[in-house]
Parts: C-alpha cells; sequence; structure tokens
C-alpha cells in the first residue's frame, strides 16, 4: 500500500496541502484545470516557487476575481456533486466539508443546515478542499498518517472581529489529536487545514517502515522568524514483512489492544462510543457479548489502535463508560498489502479496495459509502451494485 506521512512541523493550510501534493509529482496542470472542473468562474490558480529559510517550496495561491458568494453547506454539497470528479473524491471532499460546518455550527451555537462558511466557504477553500483529496488519489495514496499539530498563539482578524489563535472552530476540530503549543504569533493551523487532516489522517503516529518514493514541500503565505513555514508530504510503499518476503507476504507490526468488561453500563451508550473511537484514530472497534460474574449478561469492548493513541483512548473509555480500569497489551498484526481501486460500473464509479494475497491472487471489497452513493443515485440495492463493482474489477484483470 503507498502512504503519505505529513509532517506538519510548521503547522497545516489547505494551500500548503496543495504544494506539498505538487511538489510531491502531482502535475500543476490537473490543479490548474480543477476550478473549471469544480464550476468556479472567475477563478484561477497561480503555481510558483517561494523561500522559506533553507527550503525553495512550491506556493499554490487561488486567484478569484470578482466577489464570491457566502455558501451554505447545501451548497458547498451541490457543487462537489455536480463537479467532474470521482466518486471517492466527492465522498471525501463532502466529509471535509461537513466536519467543518459541524464545527462552526458549534462555535456559533447554530445549526449545520444554517452556517454559512464565511472565508472557509470561498472559492479557495473549494479548491483546496478538492484539490487535496483529488492529488491524494492521483498519487495513489491508500492511507495517510501525520505528525502532531503545531498551532501557534496571538490573535488574527476575521469577519467576527479579532479572535485568538487557533481560531475557535480549528480548537473544535482538533480534539483528539496530539498538538502542540509552541511560542509563536502566528496562525500555524487553519481551519480548512485542521478539517482536511482530521478527516483524511488514520494514524497520529510516525508511519510503519515504508520506501520512500516521493517528498513534497509546501510554502505557507507568510515567512516565520521562528522556523521554515513549510509542510511536507513523504509519499512511498509501506515495507513488506522483511527484506526477501514474498510477494503478498503480510505486513507485521505492532498494535495496542485496550479491553474493558461492561456489566452495568447501558449497551446503546456503549454502541455509540464506537464512531467516536474510531474518530479518535482507533483502528478497529468491537463489543463482543458475554457472560459475568454472577450469571450477569455483560459486553466486551475491545479497541485496536496505534500504540502512540493507546493512552488517549484508554482515558476515553475511563471518561465514557462505566468502567474503573482498561487492560492494555502490545500485539503482533500481519496485514495484508491493500490498495484503492476505482471501477466504472452501470451505476457509476464506485471505489474499493484490493487486498494481496499471501502466495498469489488478490481480494476485493467495494467501499460500503461509496456503493451506498451509487445506490441512492440509481435507486437499485446496495447488493446488486457491490456485485456489479467486483464484477467490473474482476473484467478488467482483476489485480492490484
Amino acid at each position: 500500500m503507498r502512504i503519505a506521512y505529513f509532517d506538519c512541523f510548521s503547522g497545516v493550510s489547505g494551500d500548503m496541502c496543495l504544494g506539498a501534493l505538487v511538489g510531491a509529482g502531482w502535475p500543476a496542470a490537473e490543479l490548474e484545470a480543477l476550478p473549471k472542473r469544480l464550476g468556479l468562474d472567475q477563478v484561477r490558480i497561480e503555481i510558483g516557487e517561494a523561500r522559506r529559510g533553507p527550503f525553495v517550496a512550491r506556493r499554490v495561491e487561488v486567484r478569484v476575481e470578482g466577489r464570491q458568494p457566502h455558501r451554505h453547506l447545501h451548497h458547498i454539497v451541490a457543487m462537489i456533486e455536480r463537479g467532474d470528479l470521482d466518486a471517492g473524491v466527492r465522498e471525501r471532499a463532502i466529509a471535509v466539508f461537513t466536519r467543518l460546518a459541524e464545527a462552526e455550527a458549534e462555535v456559533h451555537g447554530s445549526t449545520v443546515e444554517k452556517v454559512h462558511f464565511h472565508e472557509v466557504g470561498a472559492a479557495d477553500a473549494l479548491v483546496d478542499v478538492v484539490g487535496t483529496v483529488e492529488g491524494l488519489r492521483a498519487l495513489g495514496v491508500g492511507e495517510v498518517y501525520a505528525s502532531p499539530l503545531r498551532l501557534g498563539r496571538g490573535a488574527v482578524q476575521s469577519e467576527h472581529g479579532l479572535i485568538p489563535v487557533p481560531a475557535p472552530a480549528t480548537t473544535l476540530l482538533l480534539r483528539g489529536v496530539p498538538v502542540e503549543m509552541p511560542d509563536i504569533e502566528a496562525e500555524l493551523v487553519t481551519p480548512t487545514g485542521a478539517a482536511l487532516l482530521t478527516t483524511l489522517v488514520r494514524h497520529w503516529a510516525e508511519p510503519p517502515p515504508f520506501k520512500l518514493e516521493r517528498v513534497g514541500t509546501g510554502a505557507g503565505g507568510r515567512d516565520l522568524k521562528e522556523q521554515p513555514n513549510v509542510l511536507r508530504v513523504l509519499i512511498g510503499e509501506r515495507a513488506g514483512a522483511g527484506a526477501g518476503a514474498a510477494p503478498g507476504a503480510p505486513v507485521r507490526r505492532r498494535v495496542a489492544v485496550l479491553e474493558t468488561a461492561l456489566d452495568d453500563d447501558n449497551p446503546q451508550f456503549v454502541a455509540a462510543l464506537l464512531p467516536r473511537l474510531l474518530e479518535r484514530g482507533a483502528l478497529d472497534a468491537m463489543v463482543i457479548p458475554n457472560l459475568m460474574k454472577k450469571g450477569r449478561p455483560g459486553l466486551l469492548l475491545v479497541v485496536i489502535a496505534e500504540p502512540s493513541g493507546a493512552e488517549e483512548l484508554a482515558q476515553l473509555l475511563l471518561r465514557e463508560t462505566s468502567s474503573l480500569g482498561v487492560r492494555m497489551r502490545h500485539d503482533d498484526r500481519l496485514e495484508l498489502e491493500r490498495r484503492a481501486v476505482e471501477v466504472a460500473t452501470p451505476f457509476g464509479p464506485i471505489a474499493l479496495k484490493v487486498a494481496t494475497l499471501p502466495g498469489d491472487g488478490y481480494r476485493a471489497v467495494p467501499e460500503f459509502e461509496s456503493v451506498r452513493a451509487a445506490a441512492e443515485r440509481s435507486g437499485r440495492p446496495l447488493r446488486e451494485v457491490a456485485e456489479a463493482a467486483v464484477a467490473a474489477w474482476k473484467q478488467g484483470g482483476g489485480g492490484a
């Protein structure tokens, strides 16, 4: 699987993501064509170079001629759905803007439907979000890692007046994310950058061993006296089970396993906790019914996590359940190599995850959200759409 590691030692913004991806090999012409594909009038993209400390980095700027309207989430979603984009890019981009809308609604005490995005909903944010998702897809990235985020201090001007750094929406988006607070008077992490990484990053930790293939460096909009204002992205294929490993050999790595047994908790509360655990970085989370002491029915809550994030997830379990203790251990896990692909079907493009099996062969599984979106558009059953995706993959050669 090809992975990307965002080295955020100077924070992150949408334009820095675009610059880093172009620097890593995403063709500049594809980014320059994006406004037209999104139906954005009077918008063009300038791509150049900027020196930030010792780095010469790619600098991406979105130039908007004329006034752009305030947009609500449904306007943004409609533009993305009408855009000339593949299904996977549309879904992830909509997920990023939905996170933004939820954060803005919480900040203003409003609802997702009523929030209008101000700067966030402007044309440059559409290009930043869709462009970052599109660039990762074009570079074949299947899994995203990132370092802790450095936030900065001070205050910035907004349409609401002077607001503290990090911005209110940024702080809400970063709940559960490892952060640092350096003594730098600058907004290092923007709301758009925070929404992008918290949606796309699954692992806030150093990546597993991988063969480094591409490095891209994106420049921020201002030069900082304290450090180079750049974002680096490192892209490459995850290493196999070891030197000389056979093709398809599983990857061995360490994971943390958290367990707690519950016999006095509301099962509905426990079930509602599972998606929150995944949002906070858990690799997997499950509930297993069991029989506990004195014959009481209970639940065994099991969470699989990156070792670096295990402590934080354990604290979440102690806060959100009736547990008085969480068991923690580290296990070896064998993982199949896998990559994301997309196939054309009568119901539209469908995203699949293709795993390389030990010895020989592949296994393809359609991504559920992609299948559900196609089923809703076509009015056909989920099973029929999923079977059509697998059939299209097999007709295309059935490989990775």
